[in-house]
Order: C-alpha cells, then structure tokens, then sequence
C-alpha cells in the first residue's frame, strides 16, 4: 500500500522535478487535463508582450526579417522534430490539427489514386477523435473513396487491397490506448496501403519514432502536451519520400503562398516549394507560434535531463500509481478502468468509466457530474460522453511529466474517494451540462 509520505520522496528523488518550475500552475489546483489543454509556461506572457509591443508595435513590418517571423513555422518544427523521430527540414508549425489532416489526407489520396488507381476505401478506428472523421469524410467525398469505420481489433483483417489510405490517432483519445506505429505501418505498407497518424495525444508525451516505423504522414497539436495555448498552430509532417514527389500533382490541395517556392517573386502561377514547406499555406500567425516557442523550450530543457526517455519513465510511474491507488480507494463505486494496464499500449493518461444506471435517480452514469465536484474542488480533468452502447462515459485523467508529481496524484485520488462517499457529485450544480465538458 502507497503512502503519502512515499509519493512525497518519489517527488523529492524525481530526476524532472525542476521542469515544474518553467509552468505557472494556479495554488490549489491538481491540473490532470494536459491531454486536453497544457499548462502555461512561466515565460509566455513575456514573450508574446515581447512580440506584440516591441516586434510588432515598434519594428512593424520589418520584424518579418529582423525577428526572423518569415521562417518561425520552420525553426519550431526543427526544434521540437528529434521528439517526434523525424528528420531536420520534415517538421513545420501551421494552421490547426484539421487543416493539416485535410492537407495530408488529400495528398495521400493523391499519391494512392497514381499508384493503386482501382483502390476506393479509406480506413479509419471507430473511435478516433471526430473531428479527424469528419475530414476523413470531405475527402472521401472530393476523391471517390468509401470511409470504412472499423474497431481496433479488426483492422489488421481490414487491410486489404481495396485500401488506399489507412487514418489512425497513435493514441486514442477516449481510452488512453496506444497503437504500435511500426507494426501497423508495416502491415499497411505489405498492402500498399499509406499511412496517416494522429499525434495529439502522443507528441511529448510518449516515444514517437516516425522514421523509423516508415510511417507516411502524421499531424498533431500543440496545445495539449506541447503547452503552446489554446488553438495553438498545430503541425505536419511528410516522409522525404513523398514531401519531395515531383510534381504540383501531389502536393497538398491548399496551395496558399507561403507554400510557393518563391513567394515574394509574386508569380501568377503556383509552383510547390520543396519538401515539408509545401505544407504551408497562408501568413502565419506569428503571435500564436511566439507563444508555442515558450512551450517548445522547456522540452530543450528536458533533454539534459534524460529527455523523452525520462518523461516516459515518469508518466508511466505517474499512471500506475494513479491506477493502483484508484482500485485501492475508491473501490465499489462503479469504476472500472478502460486504459490499458500494458505499458506498451499506453499512453499518459488514464481513463476510468462507470456503469449507466448508476447516476443520479438511476439515470445515466454519473461519470461527468464526479468530474465537475472533482474541479470544484481544484482536482481538473474531463469527461467523454459515450454512445450509449459499446463506448461507455469516461472520467478522463491525463499526465503529464512536465509537471505533474507523485502526490498530486495521491492527492488527487483521495479527492475522488470523498466525492464517491459523500455522494456530493449529486448536487444539482454538477449535473448541469456545461457547453464544454
């Protein structure tokens, strides 16, 4: 059995325990929602005062080439790519998560009608994030193909020569789990299938390798992990072996001119820039990517203290604990734990559902009202509606290294087992829906 005082000599002897100090955390709150939306880094708020009163309010224009804002989507993807396994020149910061899927989904559905011409399906998990679906289904629409909804158990079955396109987020944000990348991309590729990865809810936060599992294309957030704020720029990367196909054929639909290979020739005619800077499309948002560079420079920090081994160490230490402590405290109130206890199929967070029926007058689960008592009292994670069926409610808790101890988590644990006792998540103001859960 974990005591306090032990969870408090883990802090003590944690290896990243000083990365704590670069987030400006609110007194009083456990922050377990880093999956949904990072902390702020300390130095944020001068840096983009920097940016929007000297850079902009003083040197204006010219800060395009005296603050270096023309290739800041470039630098920040060379400086966080080594966390991602991709190359110098692979990684730019722009646009959001859903531009860039939009990006990379028509560029594959590009390369796949050239080569694989009489394929018509695109697959993709039942349970990816919706937002990827959704731009899975305009692209299927514009390019003739079939979305096909699978389980993650059935998709090794499901890749077969109809397939062109394989769309997986590495982890799964419902339940934590996490997909071997190397492996599924490895029996995508024995069927000449592309791959796409979601990196949302793994990118700083578990080991990415996507040179080495060959994977195709990926895209992925800021602002969860990465800490970069909210709707921070999010960013894309392309195997060299496509990013560079000759041809406007296969570049990405959005051929804006921050994606030409000369943009100030000011050329009535697109021509594609070379490799991952192809990927660009309109101005960028040069405030929003000076704030993520905060974000970006404590994983710098990061590296001279084991780097993203060491945060994996960390979170892992952090999940099972957490779950160890849950089955140990707040057994007999109806959770049940949806995360895998495997650590190679998971992710840093840890997901928990609990049974219809056992909410309040015994309709629904309860699951989001806990978590509204757990915030009222300054314990901060999320809910996930289910559908009814196979997917149950999720109290969702996320972990992240950077700043996330060993007694937050105890701490946080024995505030779940008061709000289970006492019952207080019946009250009627944490059973009112907000518009955000």
């Amino acid at each position: 059995m974990t005591t306090l005082q032990e969870c408090r000599t883990r802090d003590a002897q944690d290896p990243l325990r000083s990365l704590r100090d670069h987030f400006s955390l609110p007194e009083g709150v456990i922050y377990l929602d880093g999956n949904s939306l990072g902390a702020l880094p300390r130095a944020t708020p001068a840096r983009v005062a920097q940016v929007v009163q000297q850079e902009w309010g003083q040197d204006l224009i010219t800060s395009w080439n005296k603050a270096g804002w023309v290739s800041l989507p470039q630098r920040l993807g060379n400086q966080f790519a080594p966390w991602i396994g991709a190359g110098p020149d692979q990684v730019v910061f722009t646009d959001t998560t859903s531009v860039n899927l939009y990006k990379v989904l028509s560029a594959a559905a590009r390369v796949a009608r050239a080569d694989h011409p009489g394929r018509t399906q695109l697959v993709s998990e039942r349970s990816n994030f919706p937002t990827d679906l959704y731009i899975a289904q305009s692209v299927c629409q514009e390019y003739g193909l079939e979305l096909v909804l699978v389980e993650p158990e059935e998709i090794a079955t499901r890749l077969t020569p109809q397939v062109a396109v394989l769309l997986l987020t590495h982890v799964n944000y419902r339940t934590g789990a996490m997909h071997d990348m190397a492996a599924v991309t490895a029996q995508a590729h024995a069927h000449g299938i592309l791959c796409v990865w979601d990196l949302c809810h793994s990118a700083g936060a578990v080991p990415v390798h996507l040179l080495d599992a060959n994977a195709d294309y990926a895209v992925g957030c800021s602002y969860k992990y990465l800490n970069g704020g909210p709707g921070a720029p999010a960013f894309v990367w392309v195997h060299p072996r496509l990013a560079d196909r000759p041809g406007a054929t296969f570049a990405q639909p959005l051929s804006g001119w921050f994606g030409h290979a000369a943009p100030f020739a000011f050329t009535p005619d697109y021509q594609p820039a070379p490799g991952i800077a192809r990927y660009l499309c309109g101005t960028q948002p040069i405030v929003s990517l000076s704030a993520l560079q905060c974000g970006l420079d404590i994983f710098t920090a990061a590296e001279p203290l084991g780097g993203m081994a060491a945060l994996r160490a960390k979170s892992l230490a952090l999940t099972d604990l957490f779950i160890a402590l849950v089955e140990e405290h707040c057994a007999g109130h109806g959770l049940e734990l949806a995360t895998p206890r495997d650590h190679a199929a998971r992710g840093s967070q840890v997901c928990l559902t609990r049974g219809e029926g056992l909410g309040v007058q015994g309709v629904g689960s309860g699951a989001y009202a806990i978590v509204q008592a757990l915030i009222a009292r300054g314990v901060v994670g999320d809910f996930r509606k289910g559908d009814g069926g196979k997917h149950l409610d999720i109290l969702r808790f996320g972990f992240t290294p950077l700043y996330v101890g060993f007694e937050d988590v105890w701490n946080a644990v024995q505030h779940l087992r008061q709000v289970l006792e006492s019952g207080e998540w019946r009250k009627p103001e944490f059973n009112h829906l907000n518009a955000v859960t």
